[in-house]
């Protein structure tokens, strides 16, 4: 007999190849419906997409938990300086790390390799909470530990998601996976504090392992709704890959090497002004002192009560933008034109902070900098891999989210070392910003014509 296709069904491959048609179920109507307000959804699509944000709210929870323990572990046993060498040993490290994981990467079905990722860096959550628990010093190793993980299983989560979906599937629902992860990202932020001071150090460790066992859940529950992804085809995405390794595929695909290039310049610019926000900080905060506004011994809840807003500002506009901008900027302007909108807030703000060096520039600049990184820039970074092969997707991907991120770090250090050596003042800073804008727009305009061209072709 002969199964007519209804309008309100969806037509997977998996479905026509057997010549049966899924229905829906009640949970998946209703989540089609509930993310419906945020992009568009076809039939059957929004469990999928509710699941993996679920899955990157709780990553991204994990992270922020880890990252409050971490602050507290290396200024309390080392100190600013020791943060900033820690920041470099993590790009030396990674040179090994990157090519362990490829190798285990040709080994491994998809959700093995997934699953013991997961579960070894939970392991390891396990014995620094022993070890804190007994008074070891673990400071600069958590750090640096923190720095690959945060890298390593963020960025294997969207190898994931592109990997599940096709591309102008991916370009619908992605923004939608990206709520998960401001979502995340506030509520991590927020509540770390206050968990902290219930709980300790020891305390959130063991609650990260937690998060990172119901990610595996998660990913588990996946595969329980396969008509979500069109493109999920069980044979193909349980076959190890190739044992390309991870660098020689970014430096043999010029759209790859280009991508690699972006993130460089993108972080440099980023934690250039970082540091300028910094600087313009503990200024202001000395001058209160001096002027006998705050006593000497409340600069540091002065710093702290002005990071504390700062970060939420931040966290709000990402979470907002995610949640009404990304999805239908994807619509308007596509994942190509998306990219330009990050630089271009970048490049207009350094300009102004270049004629008026204020902290209130400052400020208002990097607010929207950053929101628009945590959610616009965020997910269309992501959405470049959907065209890519699987190769590309887990191991490239992981080079690129992790070595060459941590190389955009080590070169703005350098910036700020050189800076500090010739007296750089914020007009300097904000300069060298202004100029490096200027080629990441021109390694924007690269990357998307090569996109261009590489979806053409597919």
């Amino acid at each position: 007999m002969r199964t007519l296709a209804r309008p309100d069904l969806p037509t997977d491959t998996a479905s026509l190849a057997t010549g049966e048609l899924s229905i829906p179920t009640a949970k998946q109507r209703l989540a089609d419906r509930l993310l419906s307000v945020f992009a568009s959804v076809r039939v059957g699509e929004g469990i999928g997409a509710f699941l993996l944000a679920t899955q990157v709210f709780l990553l991204l929870s994990a992270y922020y938990i880890l990252k409050t323990v971490r602050e507290s572990l290396i200024l309390s046993e080392g100190g600013a300086e020791v943060k900033a060498y820690s920041s470099a040993a993590q790009a030396m490290l990674l040179l090994l790390v990157i090519p362990s994981y490829g190798w285990l990467a040709s080994k491994m079905k998809r959700d093995r390799l997934l699953t013991f990722v997961t579960l070894f860096f939970a392991s390891h959550l396990l014995v620094f909470a022993l070890l804190a628990g007994t008074g070891v010093h673990i400071g600069v190793v958590f750090f640096v530990w923190v720095g690959i993980f945060n890298l390593f299983v963020v960025s294997q989560f969207w190898a994931l998601a592109n990997d599940l979906y096709e591309e102008e599937q991916g370009k619908r629902l992605l923004p939608i996976v990206g709520i998960g992860s401001s979502l995340g990202a506030w509520i991590g932020s927020m509540y770390a504090a206050s968990l902290f001071s219930t709980l300790g150090s020891t305390g959130l460790m063991l609650l990260a392992t937690g998060l990172l066992g119901a990610c595996v859940g998660i990913q588990q529950a996946l595969k329980r709704f396969p008509t979500a992804f069109r493109k999920e085809r069980q044979a193909i995405g349980q076959k190890p890959l190739n044992k390309q390794g991870a660098f020689r595929l970014i430096l043999q695909s010029r759209y790859l090497f280009r991508i690699a290039i972006l993130v460089v310049v993108l972080n440099v610019v980023n934690t250039t002004g970082e540091f300028m926000l910094s600087k313009l900080v503990v200024n202001e905060t000395d001058r209160m002192a001096n002027a006998g506004l705050i006593s000497p011994a409340q600069k540091t809840a002065h710093i702290g009560e002005f990071y504390g807003a700062f970060f939420g500002w931040v966290n709000l506009t990402g979470m907002l933008l995610q949640l009404f901008v990304v999805s239908r900027l994807f619509k308007l302007i596509g994942v190509r034109g998306s990219l330009f909108v990050l630089p271009s807030i970048a490049l207009l703000g350094y300009g102004l902070v270049a004629v008026a060096p204020l902290l209130a520039f400052v400020q208002v600049a990097k607010v929207l900098e950053n929101g628009t990184d945590y959610s616009v820039q965020n997910t269309a970074r992501h959405a470049l891999f959907l065209i890519t092969s699987r190769e590309a997707k887990y191991k490239a991907k992981a080079a690129i989210d992790s070595f060459f991120w941590r190389i955009g770090d080590v070169l703005a250090a350098c910036l700020v070392f050189v800076g500090t050596r010739f007296q750089f003042g914020i007009k300097t800073y904000a300069a060298c910003n202004l100029v490096l804008a200027v080629f990441w727009i021109g390694i924007v305009s690269l990357v998307a014509t090569e996109h261009k061209t590489l979806s053409s072709s597919a």
